[in-house]
């Protein structure tokens, strides 16, 4: 970690990383052990883009077929589900609402079996477990059925998200991860935009089989899942040590960037003390309250949305196209903010602006009640907002807390803590409230506006913490250390990033 023990300056602070770009290039040529020769035979840009073509697409086509085979439930519910499952409203309701409980229980226990297995192994694995569960899900014959099946949904899905979170800071910079994660993130987008094509297409299969729409919806798309989860066995590599598609020379530069930038190249033993240092730290919490207050407003409008625009007054058919153009704003939005993200370091003033148009949004869904068009218009704002935002809440822990086994007990965590309130939220959209969902559109807006007072204080306690390890006064935590030991996030050398 020889560059993290470099002097800590304003300008570290003021870009929000560990220390100044300047410091790395410097630092990065004059590493030891043949880091020069690397340095100079390999491109960097040149390998970052060979990095996001082999891992993202594959990481990402997974994340899409997880958001696609757990929000197509909104789908099949226009296509006759709760009909012939005789199930009703507030059973489906709660149908939504045990997926999350079962997500919300395995979640951190999937990241530490992340951590003492191998991405390669697990991440495929947890992707047929679910794809499994999800084509069995098109043979339910009642109510039981359907709970089981969305229960065991929430449990095999639950491991990837923060698992790629956590294996992606083992591959990227700091200041570089915030930008992938958005990018994988933006397949929960375009699983809602491509869900209401296939539904659109796969309903007129009603009858194939003697099966309906609802039925082909979720056997289809499992089954695509299962075909690529077998196949993710050889695309999905694991850390770059290992990662058979790079070069000798590219494998010693990734070690020597990412040296002198995180703890990704160290030998960490997991140990049940990292494990607890994650839970006793309150930025961490701060991180969890960040995505509950995103979660409620994310899921409710992912699970909700072809029911809100057809108790508008469009027909069921009409309902899924119309769901694809707020999915694909968000999409190019997610992506956009993204960059301006990356480029200016800064991750809080981004969320607050994104969370800031999906509040406009709820405000025109409330406040509009004879103008099917206007409204439908609200849910195009808050797609823009929602998305954006929660895909930068997401990256901020993996960006700033150090320590692999923290660092994975973390993202889980987060995602467990916010998944909370995808709970709340699957109870809201009754069917006695349509089509005005008064207490639905009320409680995201709530939550939103809940989301500007934590990602704002945790904005402040980040800067003020940044302050004080700039001023020395943390330095007192260094007395008996060596200069390869290393402290985590605690260590007054690291500097967080806003």
């Amino acid at each position: 970690m020889t560059s993290q023990i470099e002097p800590k300056d304003e300008t570290a602070v003021t870009k929000g990383g560990n220390f100044p770009d300047e410091k790395v290039a410097i630092n990065d040529r004059q590493s030891s052990d043949g880091s020069l020769e690397a340095a100079s035979t390999v491109n960097e840009k040149a390998l970052l883009r060979k990095l996001d073509s082999t891992l993202l697409p594959a990481l990402t086509l997974l994340y899409l077929l997880s958001f696609l085979d757990r929000s197509n439930v909104a789908n099949a519910r226009l296509e006759g589900l709760v009909t012939d499952l005789n199930i009703t409203g507030n059973q489906y309701l709660t149908g939504l609402t045990i997926y999350f409980i079962g997500y919300v229980l395995f979640e951190v226990p999937c990241n530490i079996i992340l951590k003492r297995t191998s991405p390669r192994q697990w991440l495929p694995t947890l992707t047929i477990a679910w794809g499994i569960v999800a084509t069995l899900m098109g043979v339910s014959q009642n109510y039981a059925g359907f709970l089981a099946a969305r229960f065991f949904l929430g449990v095999t899905e639950s491991g990837l998200f923060p698992g790629v979170v956590f294996y992606l800071s083992m591959w990227y910079k700091r200041n570089e991860q915030h930008y992938r994660v958005a990018l994988f993130f933006s397949a929960a987008s375009l699983a809602g935009a491509f869900g209401g094509v296939f539904a659109y297409g796969i309903a007129h299969m009603r009858g194939v089989g003697g099966l309906n729409g609802w039925q082909w919806i979720f056997i289809l798309e499992g089954l695509l899942t299962i075909v690529v989860a077998v196949a993710s066995y050889f695309f999905i590599f694991n850390y770059p040590a290992t990662a058979s598609f790079l070069t000798e020379d590219e494998r010693e530069f990734i070690h020597k960037r990412l040296k002198s930038d995180n703890d990704a190249t160290r030998n960490e033993v997991f140990t049940w003390a990292n494990v607890s240092k994650a839970l006793g730290d309150p930025k961490v919490w701060l991180y969890g309250l960040g995505f509950h207050t995103m979660s409620l407003p994310l899921y409710t409008l992912s699970l909700f949305l072809p029911t809100i625009i057809k108790d508008l007054g469009y027909t069921a058919a009409q309902a899924q196209l119309l769901s694809v153009p707020p999915y694909a704003v968000a999409f190019f939005l997610t992506i956009g903010v993204a960059v301006l993200s990356e480029r200016t370091r800064y991750r809080a003033p981004f969320i607050m602006g994104s969370v800031s148009i999906a509040i406009i949004g709820y405000i025109i869904l409330l406040t509009t009640s004879k103008k099917p068009g206007v409204s439908y218009v609200g849910t195009i704002f808050a797609a823009a907002g929602i998305y954006p935002a929660t895909a930068l809440v997401l990256a901020w822990p993996a960006n700033n807390v150090s320590g692999q086994t923290k660092r994975a007990t973390a993202n889980a965590m987060q995602i467990s803590i916010g998944n909370l309130g995808a709970v709340l939220g699957t109870q809201l959209y009754r069917t006695e409230s349509s089509p005005r969902f008064f207490v639905g559109h009320g409680m995201a807006l709530g939550y939103l506006l809940a989301n500007l007072v934590v990602v704002g204080s945790l904005w402040l306690v980040l800067k003020r913490e940044n302050d004080r390890r700039v001023r020395g006064e943390r330095d007192a935590r260094l007395e008996g250390i060596t200069e390869d030991e290393w402290l985590g996030d605690d260590d007054p050398r690291w500097i967080f990033q806003l």
